[in-house]
């Protein structure tokens, strides 16, 4: 059984850095789109996100819950902080990582991935998804920072949930 897992996590790697060299090369954009792209004016936040005045209230509100431990790691101010690398994280940072990087990614509001009343809770599925895709993420990071044959500098070489979601929840979609 653990063949067929270790080969299943191979299939499915493959791809994904399939994914991930199209865009680093070049390769997934055509020169329109491209072109396109460059002179395309900014989206302004609010129809980026439909759902980012509602996350920047809930934010605020976490924020001033918190006032005088915006500084203190996420793990001594928050609940069942279980991701490794946020435990350490100063909690302000948390909450703008939450609410400028995870929510805008999929395009969804907190309350996706949270209860309102208890963000600390684990009963919605999305939550714990996001926490497997985060473990994802820093995975592929890693193997990219070891790739020898890549143009881009280590530090220049990484995905965050937008490389996939491009604010959509589904990624496919």
């Amino acid at each position: 059984m653990k063949v067929c897992y270790r080969y299943g996590t191979i299939v499915l790697a493959i791809p994904v850095f399939a994914i991930i060299a199209a865009y680093h090369y070049g390769l997934a954009r055509t020169p329109t789109s491209a072109a396109a792209e460059s002179q395309a004016t900014p989206t302004p936040v609010s129809q980026a996100n439909p759902n980012q005045e509602i996350n920047d209230r809930l934010a605020k509100q976490v924020l001033e819950t918190i006032a005088g431990k915006e500084n203190d790691p996420a793990e001594k101010v928050f609940k069942n902080i279980q991701i490794p690398w946020l435990k350490t994280t100063p909690a302000a940072r948390l909450v703008r990582i939450m609410n400028l990087g995870y929510s805008r990614a999929l395009g969804v509001s907190c309350t996706h991935c949270h209860l309102e009343q208890d963000f600390s809770s684990d009963d919605k599925r999305p939550k714990r998804a996001a926490r497997d895709m985060a473990y994802m993420h820093k995975a592929i990071n890693d193997q990219l920072q070891k790739m020898q044959n890549l143009d881009l500098k280590p530090d220049q070489r990484f995905i965050n949930c937008s490389t996939c979601h491009r604010g959509a929840i589904n990624p496919n979609g």
